[in-house]
């Protein structure tokens, strides 16, 4: 519905402003929104596919624990990490004062300093943030190969770095552009790290033309924008692989023996895995720990405890209305042979690809006429006026959320049902348990922890959600992110910090969920 309402309100507009947008800020938004895209997917991959073949194929100082250090710049929201960098490079943070103390310098005028909001900075700071989705896919692409493909190569003749370019690269390709793909794809979706560094993309240009100039049919227009522009990168993905074939041997497999680095070798290995961490997470959690605990009366700001309870109302009644809804379809067309379920419950995790900011415009615009009508009803039937039920309140919001986050629960879902042997189901349903029966009976109680974290993955991305949520909340409503971002686009980053940390808390518990995950995988 959303996706459908975004393509009507575009294609038949109260006011046509398209030859408006074409002649003016469209170009500008299409070109920062390509360059932002492109830059950030080309870094994360680097950075990403890079540090996950050193922890795979080399035994350095740290190696094993920055193995899972370098999973936890996922636990930070790229725009509290744009209110860190700024924050610590700007002209009146720590580190041009200690350059303008060190040196003499009593003014700007006195030195020259990169500009920390630009788009090179929003590139480095999405980068940092999203790095980890690269080299999650990147790190099981390494250690699935198996060791023979390597051995053979450098026999061969090939060095390490013919080794990289020559094997692992080809062979973990399509799990690197999978991890490419997301990371430009949430690049395209961001609002916080581009507002914040004042990058005018097509995702800020829907909250122009929107809220600014109320015009809808433009924000809608410029949404299609950025759906045709999601759809191009997964077609450019796909496309990209069309005619390659990737095949492992299972009965030749073997795990690969890593290669131990000394001296200078190993201290440089070290150094460019501690990098990222140290720019995707110590940096962002060292300043808003700093400004957290430097004001603590923050704690104690009026709205912080709304919108804690805010967040945890509408993430919580979102996670639970997603993770049941996938338990339902998932089992509904596991028990049913026919085709159609088996077509219609992919198209179901489409919301995923689509940005928050393109959902809201699609959600609000039809669910608020039908809020409308249903409170033009009531009042006709009872002569009372209910007000904006579904609009008015946070029920918009947990639409969006249902719909955006569904794809998570429902891949969940289905790889828990799948561990589940079909005999078990089948005796209790031969022992006269119905089909409810024997998902309440028997699979529910075998699948509690994977249904757990859905619940819990869910969520978190619920509280991390910022475009959708700052366009679809009613008025005077916070979250904790939207809060996080009104503190710090007003250069309050003292009361922005409470908030953020609260974010961060939730997901460092998402990242230890990977983790856990990781290592059950391993040891299987």
């Amino acid at each position: 519905m959303p996706i459908v309402a975004v393509l009507v309100l575009a294609f038949h507009p109260t006011e046509n402003i398209w030859p408006h947008l074409l002649s003016t800020t469209l170009p500008r938004y299409a070109a920062n929104t390509a360059i932002l895209t492109v830059a950030t997917g080309a870094l994360a991959a680097a950075v990403g596919a890079g540090a996950a073949w050193l922890v795979t194929m080399y035994r350095f100082p740290f190696s094993r624990l920055l193995e899972w250090l370098l999973l936890l710049p996922l636990a930070i929201p790229a725009y509290i990490g744009a209110y860190a960098l700024v924050d610590f490079l700007d002209y009146s943070g720590p580190v041009q004062v200690t350059l303008r103390d060190a040196m003499g310098w009593t003014s700007a005028r006195d030195y020259w300093f990169p500009a920390v909001r630009s788009r090179t900075g929003a590139v480095v700071v999405l980068a940092a943030a999203m790095y980890p989705y690269v080299y999650m896919l990147a790190r099981a692409a390494f250690r699935e190969t198996s060791a023979a493909s390597y051995e053979v190569a450098r026999a061969l003749g090939a060095g390490p770095v013919g080794l990289f370019w020559r094997v692992g690269m080809p062979l973990a390709r399509p799990a690197i552009a999978a991890g490419a793909a997301i990371v430009m794809m949430e690049t395209v979706n961001d609002f916080g790290v581009v507002d914040f560094f004042a990058v005018q993309t097509l995702t800020t240009g829907i909250f122009t033309v929107w809220l600014e100039t109320g015009n809808a049919g433009g924000a809608a227009q410029i949404a299609c924008v950025i759906l045709a522009v999601i759809l191009a990168l997964v077609a450019l993905e796909k496309v990209s692989r069309r005619n390659s074939r990737y095949y492992q041997s299972a009965r030749q497999s073997r795990p690969v023996t890593k290669i131990a680095l000394t001296g200078w070798a190993g201290r440089v290995a070290t150094l460019l895995c501690v990098l990222p961490v140290a720019m995707g997470f110590v940096l962002p959690l060292g300043v808003i720990v700093g400004h957290a605990f430097d004001s603590p009366e923050t704690w104690l700001g009026a709205g912080l405890g709304r919108a804690f309870l805010n967040t945890l109302t509408v993430g919580g009644a979102a996670a639970l209305l997603t993770v049941t809804g996938a338990l339902f379809m998932v089992y509904g067309v596991r028990l049913t042979g026919r085709r159609l379920p088996k077509l219609v419950l992919p198209v179901t995790t489409i919301g995923y690809a689509a940005p928050g900011a393109v959902l809201a415009v699609g959600i609000l615009i039809p669910v608020a006429a039908f809020d409308h009508r249903v409170a033009d009803a009531v009042l006709w039937l009872t002569g009372r006026d209910p007000g904006l039920i579904l609009t008015g309140s946070a029920a918009a919001i947990v639409f969006a959320y249902t719909v955006r986050f569904f794809a998570i629960a429902q891949g969940a879902t289905d790889a828990a049902f799948g561990r589940v042997s079909p005999s078990l189901p089948m005796a209790a349903r031969s022992l006269g348990r119905t089909a409810g029966g024997a998902l309440r009976e028997v699979y529910l109680p075998l699948m509690k922890g994977s249904v757990g974290t859905a619940l819990l993955l869910v969520f978190v991305d619920c509280v991390k959600e910022l475009p959708a949520t700052l366009l679809l909340r009613p008025f005077n409503y916070d979250t904790l992110a939207t809060r996080a971002h009104e503190k710090a686009s007003l250069e309050n980053i003292a009361e922005a910090a409470p908030p953020a940390l609260l974010v961060i808390a939730v997901g460092l518990v998402a990242v230890g969920l990977l983790a856990r995950a990781n290592l059950k995988a391993r040891a299987r």
